[in-house]
């Protein structure tokens, strides 16, 4: 075993642990106390993420339901680093916002395409001015509904008295992209809170449960404004246990995705319960088809892993990352697991290997421990081993993949429904639901 191999596990079970993160929140509570100062939730609002108008219609009930200050700053879309197939990522955002919205009791529909340029000039420059005015929160669901429901030839209402001009909109947002990066983030739609990032209104009870232990919550308040989706998934009742002819789910994954991991029990359980054949989809790591991750994008990626993990009771946090040989062999031994009937068993197994218990499956020992607990013989594995077919199947996967509109794993596809991430097993369920009922 290498050096970095040794060491990757310990350090990262010490990063990711739930102790580190209380220590850390102790810390910043501290220096809040200190210096009397408020809790201020920051939020970034990009005007063309349609996940920006679920998160700015959530903003009254947040304020209404806690002692926050909220500090409102308009971004800029991402990097090209921090999103790859950039024209995939924007048309599935409006039709994954739309479900959300849906899921959600939310307001928002895809108009199947974004809103104009002028469109969005106007709602920025508005917005610019209502943060300095201090009533962004006032205006910016209005204008960031009105903005995704105007035909382009129509005029935007004006709510907001002497817009920004373009130089001073232009000054803000460098300033607010400069913070973000700063603070070690990409991404619009987003909370940031003494040290810790929530994405959406998909991570916003992570965020209210926070301020609920520090005790900023409102006289009154109880529960959360967007309960975890994905947790019913295991526990719903809603499901029958079987249905008669289940429609398969087709598991798009990477070995190298830690989102993959740690919804690969939950999306087995899933197909348990109905029956339903899980089909293992697998496709190379981004980085292995030459796309970059950047650091900022892999920090906060791990950092809420580990977050979903501890919700779910999965294991997870201490990593042997398995760029390279240890992703190669590991896909090699997919279709041998398969034929023995081993394949749920073996994912598995090299999950949890690879992402909670630090196993590095480059090495033949780290990888025999695998095989073995999952029921297969090592010999057999060897010879496996040497079988190169498995790249035309991943390839075939990816195309497949991207043929559904998606580029990023996990995804999922049941019958006419095909959906990104892990905190999407909610819309398979219901996928699975109309199916059966059909």
């Amino acid at each position: 075993m290498s050096l970095s191999s040794w060491l990757m596990p310990i350090i990262s079970e010490r990063l990711l642990s739930l102790e580190r993160l209380q220590k850390q929140r102790a810390r910043q509570e501290a220096g809040r106390r200190k210096h009397g100062a408020p809790h201020v939730v920051h939020y970034f609002h990009q005007v063309d993420d349609p996940y920006c108008v679920l998160t700015a219609a959530s903003l009254q009930g947040l304020l209404q339901r806690y002692a926050i200050q909220l500090s409102a700053h308009i971004v800029r879309p991402p990097a090209d680093a921090a999103a790859p197939e950039r024209d995939k990522l924007i048309a599935y955002s409006r039709r994954d916002a739309q479900s959300l919205a849906q899921h959600t009791g939310g307001d928002f529909r895809d108009p199947g395409c974004q809103p104009t340029a002028a469109h969005c000039d106007q709602v920025a420059a508005q917005l610019v001015t209502a943060i300095e005015q201090d009533c962004f929160v006032e205006h910016a669901a209005a204008l960031s509904a009105a903005l995704w429901k105007a035909d382009p030839t129509q005029t935007l209402p004006s709510l907001v008295n002497n817009p920004a001009t373009p130089a001073a909109v232009q000054a803000h947002t460098a300033a607010a992209d400069a913070l973000r990066s700063k603070l070690g983030h990409y991404l619009g739609a987003t909370f940031y809170y003494a040290g810790e990032w929530y994405w959406g209104i998909d991570r916003l009870r992570h965020l209210e449960r926070r301020l609920q232990e520090l005790g900023a919550q409102r006289s009154g308040v109880s529960g959360l404004m967007f309960p975890a989706t994905a947790a019913r998934t295991m526990a719903s009742t809603s499901l029958p246990s079987a249905f008669a002819q289940p429609t398969p789910i087709d598991f798009f994954f990477s070995l190298r995705s830690p989102y993959s991991a740690i919804v690969t029990p939950r999306v087995f359980e899933l197909g348990r319960r109905t029956g339903a054949e899980v089909r293992l989809r697998f496709v190379l790591p981004m980085v292995m088809r030459g796309l970059p991750v950047p650091r900022q994008k892999r920090q906060y990626i791990a950092l809420d892993t580990a977050r979903e993990a501890r919700e779910h009771g999965t294991p997870f946090g201490r990593i042997n990352d398995p760029l390279g040989r240890p992703t190669e062999r590991g896909l090699a031994l997919i279709p041998f697991a398969e034929q023995a009937g081993k394949g749920q068993a073996y994912l598995r197994s090299f999950m949890q290997g690879v992402w909670a218990e630090g196993i590095d499956a480059g090495s033949d020992r780290g990888l025999r421990r695998i095989v073995e607990r999952a029921g297969l013989a090592w010999a057999s594995a060897q010879v496996a081993l040497k079988d190169e077919a498995w790249r035309i199947t991943a390839e075939q996967n990816r195309q497949a993949m991207f043929a559904l509109g998606l580029w990023g794993v996990p995804s999922f596809q049941v019958g006419d429904t095909a959906v990104w991430g892990q905190d999407r097993l909610w819309a398979i369920e219901a996928a699975l639901q109309f199916q059966g009922a059909a």
